[in-house]
């Protein structure tokens, strides 16, 4: 760099104007500015989808899945002056049909709450079917306290073995599509939150994925031999 600029002031007969010399700078310094921008921690990683899987059992179909993402810090800033954070998993199954737009066969939801609270130090997760709506709160099924965060996360991150939809619903030869999402809901958070988090990507924790699905028949379940002489 300083070779370049001693080489570029010996070609030049004249020096350049205050004012040119100044725009140059000022050029210089935003194009900097929107280097360090786009690479520094502010930049969140967008949440992933890393497994899939879906089966039939004797009770239905279910669903179990695990998604990677990072807690951005406003996001943890929240929590820690006890702004509970909701995450919401949905679940939809879609039959083809080529003369009209795919009937949904199937749809699950539930809903995540994890809380910290300041007394014990720990952090609480609440797991619920369904959404929250306006009438209701938030019915839970499940109620887990964690040491860390790490593992309130760990929890979160994880979907084992859920129900999503009856056999009845999806009969068998028949080829679906499933559509699966992981969100952070925003629309639960304190209205002053809303207002000020517009546009901002560090709130954004969310991923979809959408795959043709074949669901074989239940396996059939060991029978006994009592009586079968």
């Amino acid at each position: 760099m300083v070779n370049t600029t001693a080489s570029f002031t010996r070609c030049c007969k004249k020096p350049l104007p205050d004012s040119l010399a100044g725009f140059w700078l000022r050029l210089l310094l935003a194009a900097c500015l929107g280097v360090l921008m786009a690479a520094g921690p502010g930049r969140v990683q967008a949440a992933e989808i890393t497994q899939l899987r879906v089966e039939r059992a004797d009770d239905g179909v279910h669903l179990s899945a695990a998604v990677s993402f990072a807690l951005p810090s406003v996001v943890e800033d929240a929590l820690m002056k006890g702004i509970p954070m909701f995450f919401v998993v949905e679940a939809d199954i879609y039959r083809d049909r080529w003369y009209w737009t795919d009937l949904r066969v199937a749809s699950a939801a539930r809903t995540i709450r994890l809380a910290y609270q300041p007394l014990t130090r720990r952090w609480r997760v609440n797991i619920a079917s369904g959404l929250i709506s306006s009438s209701g709160g938030l019915r839970a099924t499940l109620n887990q306290n964690y040491e860390s965060l790490a593992e309130a996360l760990s929890a979160i991150q994880r979907v084992a073995r859920w129900k999503i939809a009856d056999n009845a619903d999806v009969p068998a030869d028949t080829v679906y599509r499933l559509e699966f999402s992981f969100r952070l809901d925003l629309s639960q958070l304190p209205r002053p939150f809303q207002i000020g988090m517009a546009g901002l990507s560090e709130w954004n924790i969310s991923a979809q994925v959408k795959e043709r699905l074949r669901l074989e028949p239940a396996a059939p379940g060991p029978q006994s031999t009592e009586g079968a002489r």
